[in-house]
């Protein structure tokens, strides 16, 4: 048992922020991601502990449960599920005031044309963008790798009616 310990320990430090900051960016309040980042990780090792063997990818295993909760979050609230970048510092405070303005534009073209994607293309987009998850994980994630394309495919609409 302190091996399986062991392990899920090393799994929860290497994924403890990308799981938050995944579930952050779905309910944009900081308490709710911890409250629902904290049951991901308690479900995840009430389940680790009895079928590790089972559990093939046990990263993959964890956005599941955390996309479950929010899923679950939402329909407690009676809520709709948007992401929103609103919140989140992408731009670096040191860059000068043009590529802020630059910057803000393609922010601003990404934001809508993810809005008007599905909730799990979102997801594809934050996970490949802002964790590093690769095209493959993602796959697995979610049973596709058509997101990138598909917001590529939104992001030209979007700036051809822009123009």
């Amino acid at each position: 048992m302190a091996n399986i310990r062991k392990i899920f320990s090393k799994i929860y430090d290497n994924y403890v922020e990308k799981i938050y900051r995944f579930i952050f960016f779905k309910v944009s309040s900081k308490e709710i991601a911890e409250d629902l980042t904290s049951e991901t990780f308690l479900r995840g090792w009430k389940t680790f502990k009895n079928e590790k063997n089972n559990i093939e990818n046990p990263p993959a295993f964890l956005y599941k449960i955390a996309r479950n909760l929010v899923i679950d979050y939402y329909r407690e609230k009676g809520k709709f599920q948007v992401v929103s970048a609103e919140n989140t510092a992408l731009i670096d405070p040191r860059t000068n005031l043009e590529e802020k303005m630059i910057t803000n534009s393609d922010l601003e073209m990404v934001k809508k044309a993810l809005f008007n994607l599905k909730d799990e293309y979102q997801e594809a987009i934050i996970w490949y963008y802002l964790d590093g998850l690769s095209i493959s994980e993602i796959a697995k994630l979610l049973d596709s790798s058509r997101a990138l394309k598909n917001l590529k495919e939104e992001c030209n609409k979007f700036a051809q009616n822009s123009s």
